[in-house]
């Protein structure tokens, strides 16, 4: 059956994340080029909508003034597209900085949640943007510190998290926390669980699911203690783990991220090993896409979900600058939004 929602987005963070300057390294992908790319795909006349945006260089200056923000905003409206969620840059090197840091430390990363927020809301003034989330994580790459203190450590992300909350509600966003095995706190369903409860702001605070990120949860890659299938597994204990696994989260979801994942963890640059993104026909895949997405979606127009979103994160720049890679994931999404969409 077909539908009109939710709205079908391409990110723009492939172009930049993994990639750089450095001995092995891809060099970035222009924004200007990665909206040529997205807007080129098509399937049987089915364009993307809109696409999600990383806040940070070559893409976009943090601090940039509003007319160059508004100059941004007109470039991608100028392909036919919305801006959906957005990237908050709180990771040391770019804005931010640990959630679970010193003072210091947590300071930037408000810092950069502040500055997302006034992003956000020029983009809305400018009609570029009417729905969407602002994505941060942990910024606390891998797991070793946090195992040092697990409840004090949760406990410090969760304050910085609730005072991030705070400030996005005041300027009328909402944050989600996406959950990979590489940011500490964040790194299992479990303890993603935990953080988003102790946290406490449903209303202003939710969880981002990815599909390629959240098949390394079930398999307890950072917590064996929270592994819910092994390796082998079959598909009937791979649903009844995966169900588990989203009755838990799913209340918190407020975005989501369709992906595929071959099982292996992956990282390029100065990204931390994580869940390897995959294009959408890998015969690899471990992920029945289609099906897998029924299960994030159930009640997502009731949580505000008015749009998703692929996430190819670190695939190779040929693989990104070959026209078949959207074709394909475009028609991937139609059949995720026609299993699971509603309007």
């Amino acid at each position: 059956m077909s539908h009109s929602s939710p709205k079908l987005h391409n990110a723009m963070w492939p172009g930049l994340v993994g990639k750089g300057d450095g001995e092995g390294q891809e060099p970035p992908i222009s924004l200007e080029k990665m909206l040529q790319l997205t807007a080129a795909a098509n399937v049987s006349g089915q364009k993307f909508d809109g696409i999600d945006y990383f806040l940070f260089f070559p893409h976009t200056n943090p601090e940039a003034s509003d007319a160059e923000l508004n100059k941004i905003a007109d470039q991608i409206a100028s392909y036919g597209f919305s801006v959906g969620s957005l990237v908050a840059p709180v990771w040391p090197g770019t804005v931010g900085d640990s959630a679970m840091g010193d003072d210091a430390a947590r300071e930037k990363f408000i810092s950069a949640v502040k500055m997302a927020c006034r992003i956000a809301n020029i983009f809305e003034k400018r009609g570029v943007r009417k729905y969407g989330v602002i994505r941060i994580d942990s910024a606390e790459f891998g797991v070793g510190k946090w195992r040092e203190n697990p409840k004090t450590n949760t406990s410090k992300i969760a304050g910085t998290f609730r005072e991030a909350a705070k400030i996005a509600a005041d300027h009328g966003q909402r944050l989600a926390a996406e959950g990979e095995i590489c940011w500490a706190g964040l790194h299992s369903w479990k303890d993603m669980l935990n953080l988003l409860e102790e946290v406490g702001m449903p209303e202003s605070l939710g969880f981002q699911a990815d599909l390629a990120h959240t098949y390394l949860y079930l398999l307890g890659y950072n917590a064996p203690e929270s592994q819910l299938v092994k390796e082998g597994h079959t598909a009937d204990e791979f649903y009844a783990a995966y169900k588990i696994m989203t009755d838990k989260l799913r209340p918190w979801t407020i975005d989501f991220h369709v992906a595929q994942n071959d099982g292996e963890v992956h990282g390029a640059g100065s990204h931390d090993k994580t869940g390897k993104h995959c294009p959408a026909d890998d015969p690899n895949g471990k992920l029945d896409i289609v099906k897998c997405s029924g299960y994030w979606l159930q009640g997502a127009s009731e949580r505000g979900i008015k749009h998703i979103c692929w996430d190819g994160c670190m695939f190779p720049n040929a693989t990104l600058e070959n026209p078949k890679t959207w074709n394909t994931i475009l028609d991937t999404m139609i059949k995720v939004r026609d299993a699971h969409g509603w309007a």
